[in-house]
């Protein structure tokens, strides 16, 4: 709304001549003043624009002030220095806030952005040659995260894994089954370093000597590949289940590989004169679309490397039509995304609706992951250890590009020192306040012109930043905003329940109207944290 006023200001001060022309953003920065003093919001947009055209910051801002349309949200507009625009919300235009958000609910900050568009977010796509580690975990609670905050702004999403279950990595693990199986068994076999090193593949093939007994000795590679497949992909789909993933599709490699998908992309390629062939390997000509060094796509064993069915996979995705895809991958893909990319370019494909959202590692005190050795914390052992709702919200706590330091001492606190205690409880408090209230027959009421204490304004404006939040979610693919606006939204929550007594006997109209912003407060708190995946109880 504020954007949007910045917007129509800035636009008549070009028409007046008082702003230089210049190209305007398609959203205006809005964010919370950081002093009290220039009022509830403001914003950079002079300092922005100070860039593009030269111009003294503080002149801009006064261009654009002058010409901020009125409106009935702001009761005063002002500038600061060394370029902001400052907003002071109308009282009156809050109180109605609280109203319009009890009418509409949970979808009061839902937004338009997507309309009758589509989203495909792939995420976690680990290769299932063992359990979920802590790191993958991070790759989930993001690209579920904003999965669920495209489809609050309107898209129709969805949420897709890569099943990575073709190429050599899928033998190694059938010949690492097949080792366990063979020792348990009694009989000799090796384990070499190139295989699995894990516990839960001992724990797997005792299971299956116990189901199956000797008759395993004489199975090939592929069965015991198999056997493992299956199990790795029950164990994936319970964890993803635990942290509250629900997948739309778990896309199979393999099917690449039997549709003639990679022949397909091959020929194209080689048509296209973007192939050649050295030393017996198939080589893709990457430095002719900007890339640093060519890349082999076929092996001279005749396999293909992981990028060749990396493109094929991405012409898939483009082939579906969707609007906008959102691929979340681990910061190893660093250096192969873009040759994805340079392959799709290659191929004549318009690939500008992909955008890549790249998290980097995770360490839980220290220790790295690592699948292959066995030396990893899985994601089901974590969320033994402190619950699903502490490990998925700490994980969006930090932007996806930095590296994430799981603090267990602080997730297994329960007081206000961790954040999802903290946030939890203030939806818990809102809703006893409510039980209470029924309990005692007061009821909600509309005088919202009861609503004139500091805690209760500021609690309402934070309320009416949900719908920011998310855009900006949606725009700089970065969840990690919601978990912040969270923590802010119970803090405004805990002081207005310090502040002001919800309750006041001998005040009927003021409590009445005390109750309705505890159930707007309750409203949208539950939907931030509905969409971050985590519970919102009613009591702890």
């Amino acid at each position: 709304m504020l954007s949007a006023l910045l917007l129509q200001g800035a636009r008549a001060a070009q028409h007046a001549g008082t702003l230089p022309a210049c190209e305007l953003p398609e959203i205006a920065p809005v964010a919370p003043a950081k002093n009290a003093m220039w009022g509830d919001f403001s914003s950079a947009l002079p300092l922005q624009l100070a860039k593009t055209t030269g111009a003294k910051p503080a002149d801009l801002a006064a261009a654009i002030q002058a010409c901020i349309p009125v409106s009935a949200l702001v009761e005063r507009t002002g500038c600061s220095a060394p370029g902001f625009i400052n907003f002071t919300l109308a009282p009156a235009w809050l109180a109605q806030q609280v109203e319009r958000i009890l009418q509409r609910g949970s979808a009061y900050a839902d937004l338009d952005l997507g309309r009758s568009k589509t989203a495909q977010v792939e995420f976690v796509s680990a290769n299932p040659t063992g359990p979920l580690s802590v790191g993958r975990g991070r790759g989930g609670a993001i690209g579920d995260t904003l999965a669920n905050v495209l489809a609050a702004a309107g898209y129709s999403v969805t949420r897709e894994y890569y099943f990575n279950n073709a190429g050599r990595q899928m033998r190694v693990l059938g010949e690492s089954l097949q080792v366990r199986v063979l020792r348990a068994l009694g009989m000799p076999a090796e384990l070499t370093a190139e295989h699995y090193q894990g516990e839960y593949l001992t724990e797997l093939a005792q299971k299956l000597v116990a189901e199956h007994g000797a008759a395993l000795a004489g199975e090939s590679i592929e069965h015991f590949k198999d056997l493992a497949e299956a199990d790795m992909f029950a164990n994936i789909r319970g964890t993803l289940s635990r942290l509250n993933i629900q997948m739309d599709v778990f896309f199979n490699e393999n099917s690449l590989y039997t549709d003639g998908s990679l022949e397909r992309v091959l020929q194209q390629l080689r048509s296209a004169g973007y192939l050649f062939d050295q030393e017996g390997a198939v080589w893709f000509a990457a430095t002719r679309c900007g890339g640093p060094e060519d890349r082999v796509l076929v092996k001279s064993t005749g396999e293909p490397t992981y990028r060749l069915p990396d493109i094929a996979y991405h012409c898939n995705k483009l082939a579906r039509g969707f609007d906008l895809i959102v691929d979340v991958l681990g910061a190893d893909h660093k250096d192969a995304f873009p040759d994805v990319m340079r392959g799709l370019q290659a191929l004549g494909h318009n690939a500008t609706n992909i955008r890549l959202l790249m998290n980097q590692f995770v360490t839980v005190k220290g220790e790295r992951m690592s699948t292959r050795a066995g030396r990893f914390t899985t994601l089901d052992a974590l969320m033994d250890e402190v619950g699903a709702d502490v490990v998925r919200f700490f994980l969006l706590m930090r932007s996806a590009e930095s590296h994430l330091e799981f603090d267990l001492d602080l997730a297994l606190e329960q007081n206000e020192k961790n954040p999802v205690f903290y946030v939890q409880y203030a939806h818990a408090r809102l809703c006893s306040v409510l039980r209470k209230a029924a309990a005692e027959g007061v009821v909600r009421g509309a005088t919202m012109a009861q609503l004139a204490h500091p805690t209760e304004h500021t609690l309402v404006r934070r309320l009416l930043e949900l719908p920011e939040i998310l855009e900006l979610v949606v725009r700089d693919l970065a969840p990690h905003h919601l978990t912040t606006y969270a923590r802010e939204l119970a803090g405004s929550v805990h002081a207005f329940y310090r502040d002001c007594r919800i309750v006041e006997p001998g005040q009927p109209a003021q409590t009445a109207a005390r109750l309705s912003l505890v159930e707007a407060a309750r409203i949208g708190l539950a939907r931030a944290l509905q969409l971050l995946g985590v519970a919102a109880p009613q009591e702890m």
